[in-house]
């Protein structure tokens, strides 16, 4: 019998599509359930189809609020943990140096549990990791982890990806999960323009709040996922991805297409999408760079100040038939 492990992923999409390599690894050799937001089961189906998924929305993931202890559903929280503690886990995993997955997996009464302390967080965990190096990326934090459980996971330019569809669109999307990462839409309308004026197949994608600004800018044929099957939908009829620092841009990643991120208050050094042809452009220069998407300007100035004139001189060489890395184009202009 396999023993049991329980892996805490609680916060964004990107954050769990980056961890996807070790679930793939531990399903082998781990009866593995991920405790994670409920889009993880759609998730599951596509990546890690042996992991069995308990979908908890944790109430200090909120990105305001989080403490507003009377708004926390507390007979959920309860229900969750109560289910927990009855599996018995051998052991449990957090990829976060997080003082709060710490104590849960204490809390559920894990017997073996691996972690990154901080905070004083060393206490609730029976096998203290020490964290890589402050510029590594956040895929290292699993690579670690999975160390820990004695996985061996391959490093950050050798995680194999899937093959890309055979579709030939060029999906830009639009959203990200907090205003901040989003460059301005009117600045990707010029892409879109420019890219079909070069006779690129586009579709352009948003977040569901971004249809109707969209719209008023004149364009009418938009996709707006609603969930995850909805985003993969999109995704597996394209051949290249464009968009901002997010979520869909780490799943485009995993699923086989080279991406192109706009990057704003985040690094790329820590969370670049894992596709070998991947490429990005970093945003302008910040004293608070990176402020964990808690903004002190009126607007997010590294994404402002980044102009459309810079970002497609950048995309240009991405399209060019050769990368910069030597990498083949998947994608050429239709004939």
């Amino acid at each position: 019998m396999k023993p049991k492990l329980l892996i805490a992923e609680l916060w964004g999409l990107g954050d769990l599509v980056i961890g996807s390599p070790l679930l793939r690894a531990a399903e082998e050799y781990y009866e593995v359930t991920l405790l994670a937001k409920p889009y993880a089961i759609e998730l599951q189906q596509r990546l890690w189809p042996g992991v069995r998924v308990v979908p908890f929305v944790a109430p200090w993931t909120a990105f305001k609020g989080k403490y507003w202890l009377w708004r926390w559903p507390f007979a959920t929280l309860g229900r969750v943990l109560w289910q927990l503690r009855r599996e018995h886990f051998d052991f449990g995993a957090s990829a976060r140096w997080d003082p709060r997955d710490h104590f849960l997996l204490s809390l559920v009464g894990v017997r073996q549990r691996l972690g990154y302390p901080r905070l004083g967080s060393k206490y609730f965990l029976t096998h203290r990791l020490q964290r890589p190096a402050p510029l590594s990326h956040r895929y290292e934090y699993w690579r670690s982890l999975g160390a820990g459980l004695r996985l061996h996971l391959p490093p950050l330019e050798a995680i194999p990806v899937s093959p890309a569809r055979p579709g030939r669109n060029v999906l830009i999307h639009t959203g990200a999960g907090q205003d901040v990462r989003v460059w301005p839409l009117d600045r990707f309308q010029g892409l879109v323009r420019r890219l079909r004026d070069s006779g690129y197949p586009v579709v352009v994608a948003c977040d569901p709040e971004q249809r109707a600004a969209w719209q008023d800018l004149g364009e009418r044929d938009i996709s707006a996922p609603t969930s995850v099957n909805a985003l993969l939908g999109l995704i597996e009829q394209a051949q290249l991805f464009i968009g901002n620092d997010s979520g869909p841009g780490h799943l485009a990643a995993v699923c086989g297409l080279p991406t192109f991120s706009v990057f704003g208050p985040q690094l790329p050094e820590w969370f670049a999408p894992v596709h070998p042809a991947g490429d990005y452009i970093e945003g302008k220069p910040c004293p608070y760079k990176p402020c964990s998407d808690y903004c002190r300007f009126a607007q997010p100035v590294c994404m402002t100040r980044l102009s459309e004139e810079e970002v497609w001189q950048r995309l240009q060489r991405f399209l060019h038939p050769v990368t910069p890395a030597g990498v083949a184009s998947p994608l050429s202009p239709a004939a």
